[in-house]
């Protein structure tokens, strides 16, 4: 796995609408990568959009591992994170996403509350005891191409909920789903593919 710089997905001004929001699928989701998936979004413009799938963890590699693979110590850590599946894309490397009362020279803050970092510093800070109050280490990430998550967004696959640090954080990811729904008062039995926008 390597960390490394965030993804660049443009910097316009003009498409920011859905940058940390949660994005949730909808029942009727064919892609089974995202089926009952919920992304807290750290970018979206006209270029692009990316986001981390915060309700898919990995049993393997755990954090301990990850760190013994880039030399970090303290072994065993002072801090854990949960390590997840963060998308399709590249998954390979890593992520975390975090509160933003601790940032660094790479980190992205995405909100006043909530930031992304794909640097080693913050696994290094997290080792030690330091670091964010809160995070998750994702593998890989969602990405979607100029107009692409627009577009899903238009043909009903997915709604988009304010992001909420516990249902990001916390780690009963199997309920993350239904919760981030009943954000928006929805009971997911009563949702088709053709719901209208929320």
């Amino acid at each position: 796995m390597a960390i490394e710089s965030t993804p660049r997905v443009g910097t316009g001004d003009e498409g920011w609408m859905l940058t940390g929001s949660l994005l949730v699928a909808m029942p009727s989701m064919e892609d089974p990568r995202f089926a009952h998936s919920v992304i807290f979004i750290c970018a979206h413009t006209s270029e692009a959009a990316m986001g981390i799938v915060v309700n898919r963890p990995l049993s393997r590699p755990t954090f301990e591992d990850i760190l013994r693979q880039h030399d970090i110590s303290p072994q065993p850590p002072a801090r854990r994170v949960r390590v997840c599946s963060g998308g399709p894309v590249e998954d390979g490397r890593g992520f975390v996403l975090h509160t933003s009362d601790w940032t660094s020279d790479g980190t992205l803050r995405v909100t006043d509350d909530l930031a992304l970092t794909a640097s080693l510093d913050v696994l290094k800070a997290l080792a030690e005891g330091h670091g964010p109050r809160a995070g998750v280490l994702a593998l890989g990430y969602a990405g979607w191409g100029p107009g692409q998550l627009d577009q899903e967004v238009q043909q009903n696959a997915w709604l988009s909920v304010p992001a909420d640090e516990t249902i990001v954080f916390d780690a009963d990811t199997d309920t993350k789903w239904r919760r981030a729904l009943a954000k928006l008062h929805i009971d997911p039995l009563l949702l088709s593919g053709d719901a209208g926008h929320a």
